[in-house]
């Protein structure tokens, strides 16, 4: 064998290892895929996902979709080919990993924020239906998730109205944390809470924040509840969290309060955070959400206004689905009724 041979075969092995070990290596980025759509119209494990207990409801058709997008979890190895293959599928979007996940943040850290979120979402979506439909909401504190394993485990439950610790009445959430902290660890804190229709008394003894031994934590993350009148519950798949889902929860409880049919046997998806008085904010994922809403049969998508952007650079024909901008619950809900009587209406566009 001649030596420019061998270097041949020497170079070609050299570049073979390089190539593999580029594949294998992981790269520190995210991608973001289409997710699941449900509709918030429907049914899940048997059961209406909006339920609702001492108010009348009315039958309504068509469906009214939440989009999600699926992201790589924070432990997930992404090699270099997976990361190019993402830039260059126009249905993916490829983000460094600390923009979405904080460098101290687990899996389990994760799925618990994205809970919290959920929770939060899903009750300021309900505040902000009844307030299109003129209730007036008292503020509460509530809990809004609580740590496994933590000492509040298996005593305090999502959505407990926080009344009192240890005799003194809780406004805001920072009184729940001052209360504890005067407390101590390895002291009880006597909890009063409303649970449903009922109030009840939770003894829940602190123990020591990680890293502190004298800052006394229960394991609980509280944040703001609303005083409704009646019961409005979302029934919704814990693997999905996060707030996005506001404006789509809200219409689906002003549908199912409200007579007649909002969307008319339409098929409309959207996405934006909520406020209690309505306003829609922004996501993330837009581009993906628009996919996944096309796919599943919608004809129109709600988009928040600060999206419209990234909305108009969806890999969807024009053609396939209406991006309708709104900027409001109220101007969703005008939206989706004047297309409901005229599919070729005149809506607030994007671009």
């Amino acid at each position: 064998m001649s030596r420019r041979s061998l270097a041949s075969i020497l170079v070609f092995c050299v570049l073979a290892a390089l190539v593999a070990v580029a594949a294998l290596v992981p790269v520190p980025f995210v991608l973001m895929s289409p997710g699941p759509t449900i509709n918030v119209l429907g049914e899940n494990a048997g059961k209406p996902i909006i339920e609702v207990a001492g108010h009348r409801t009315y039958t309504t058709t068509g469906q009214l979709r939440l989009t999600t997008v699926s992201v790589t979890n924070p432990t997930a190895h992404i090699g270099l080919f997976g990361a190019l293959s993402g830039w260059f599928n126009r249905t993916q979007a490829v983000y460094p990993r600390d923009v979405i996940y904080p460098p101290d943040q687990s899996a389990d850290d994760v799925q618990q924020q994205g809970s919290v979120e959920m929770v939060n979402s899903q009750d300021t979506a309900i505040a902000a239906a009844l307030t299109e439909l003129g209730y007036r909401l008292p503020l509460q504190v509530e809990v809004l998730a609580v740590t496994k394993g933590a000492p509040a485990q298996g005593r305090l439950q999502v959505r407990d109205r926080v009344l009192r610790v240890n005799g003194t009445r809780i406004r805001n959430a920072q009184d729940v944390s001052r209360a504890i902290l005067q407390t101590g660890v390895g002291r009880p804190a006597t909890f009063v809470v409303r649970r449903g229709k009922a109030t009840r008394s939770v003894v829940v003894t602190p123990r020591a924040a990680p890293g502190d031994a004298k800052r006394a934590v229960v394991g609980v993350q509280i944040g703001t509840g609303y005083d409704f009148p009646f019961d409005v519950s979302v029934n919704i798949d814990n693997q999905i969290g996060g707030p996005s889902a506001g404006l789509v929860f809200a219409l689906g409880v002003f549908d199912t309060l409200t007579p007649g049919s909002l969307v008319h046997g339409n098929q409309i998806a959207g996405t934006g955070t909520i406020t209690e008085q309505g306003h829609v904010g922004p996501i993330g994922g837009i581009e993906q959400k628009i996919v996944a809403a096309a796919d599943a049969g919608a004809k129109v998508f709600l988009v928040p206004p600060a999206d419209c952007k990234s909305a108009l650079g969806a890999d969807v024909s024009k053609t396939q689905i209406r991006l309708v901008k709104a900027p409001t619950m109220h101007s969703a809900v005008t939206s989706i009724e004047a297309y409901a009587k005229n599919t070729s209406a005149h809506l607030p566009a994007c671009g």
